[in-house]
């Protein structure tokens, strides 16, 4: 039993009961958005969470444990941080248009907007461009909004319109915008100019000396560019710099930018959305640089998914969205915390 200055436990009748309107706003837009996935003929899957690699990101972190086969061999294996690797080994097998409510997990992740377990909502089509996927973006939030009647998001101050047509905004338009920065000027064979970026943000972020081009990058959107976006209405963060394509191609007639976007509400990224690269070399060398990059800080590395590489070589050109699920419940649900849209609180916390 709690003793008189302890809170209660998550689950006594009178906690629960704060939680249950956004519960039901969680039902809601969820029923919602996989009746709208049925009706553009997408098929919901289920992929594994166990994975040979979690992911090849630097800043990626990810839950590793071991497993033992029945001959007693053991071997690592890791909690997916996203299903992507899985979901385009199915588009490769003949998967037209797929979608999954995936359980992910992330460590070192813990904030306002940040859980180390989380939902995270993921489709994928086959022969589409990425206008096609960020159109989808748009639809699926203004549906969440509908389900749940709210009518306009409202988030610390913030308001967007989920209804009304999105704002689309280059990253170089919103560097200059925002923070007075020529960010295409600092892009040269296929990377980042540190100096010249250095130069350019010197006075508008706090620089390290080990900081790289995309350290300096990621502060500069962090601090002056996302707090603007999503403002009365929803905005499309499009074309990041090729030092940040992920896994998305370059565009064919900007070699300086690839095909990705972002999805804002409120100056909450919403969704991360790619065309997507099918150059297995290509993908390959962008790993292996950012597990370099993660051996240099974090002083570990993640091995590559050969399954994956070999996948990615017959894959079909297509588009997919990552789009954190419990953000948009927060938000179309009117909670002020991400921790309220949640079934039960993460673990070890009551």
């Amino acid at each position: 039993m709690a003793g008189i200055d302890q809170p209660s436990s998550w689950w006594t009748p009178e906690r629960y009961a704060d939680r249950r309107p956004y519960l039901a706003a969680r039902r809601a837009i969820t029923a919602a958005t996989r009746a709208w996935f049925a009706e553009q003929g997408f098929a919901e899957v289920e992929s594994g969470i166990l994975q040979v690699s979690p992911g090849n990101e630097t800043h990626l972190h990810a839950l590793r444990t071991e497993v033992t086969g029945t001959d007693g061999e053991r071997a690592i294996r890791y909690l997916r941080t996203s299903p992507e690797f899985a979901c385009k080994k199915l588009l490769t097998a003949g998967e037209q248009k797929i979608f999954e409510f995936a359980r992910v997990f992330r460590d070192r992740e813990r904030g306002d907007l940040h859980l180390g377990e989380f939902t995270m909502l993921e489709w994928y089509r086959a022969d589409a461009t990425y206008d096609a996927v960020m159109a989808d973006s748009v639809v699926i939030t203004a549906g969440a909004a509908q389900a749940t009647g709210i009518g306009r998001f409202s988030f610390r101050g913030r308001t967007a319109d989920p209804f009304v047509e999105p704002e689309l905004m280059t990253v170089a338009a919103a560097f200059e915008r925002f923070a007075g920065i020529d960010l295409l000027a600092t892009i040269a064979d296929g990377g980042g100019d540190r100096a010249r970026l250095a130069a350019a943000a010197r006075g508008r972020v706090r620089i390290s000396d080990d900081d790289t081009w995309s350290d300096i990058f990621s502060k500069v959107l962090v601090e002056h560019v996302e707090p603007n976006l999503g403002q009365g209405r929803l905005t499309i963060l499009f074309e990041y710099p090729v030092p940040e394509a992920a896994l998305a191609r370059v565009k064919a007639s900007d070699p300086r930018v690839a095909e990705r976007f972002e999805l804002y509400a409120c100056g909450v990224e919403l969704a991360n959305g790619f065309g997507e690269l099918t150059d297995p070399g290509e993908q390959r060398q962008r790993f292996r640089a950012s597990m370099d990059e993660k051996q240099r800080r974090y002083g570990e590395r993640y091995p590559l998914d050969e399954d994956f590489l070999d996948a990615v070589g017959e894959m079909p050109e297509a588009s997919g969205v990552a789009l954190g699920f419990d953000r948009l419940v927060m938000l179309a649900s009117g909670a002020q915390q991400i921790d309220q849209v949640l079934w039960m609180p993460p673990s070890g916390e009551a």
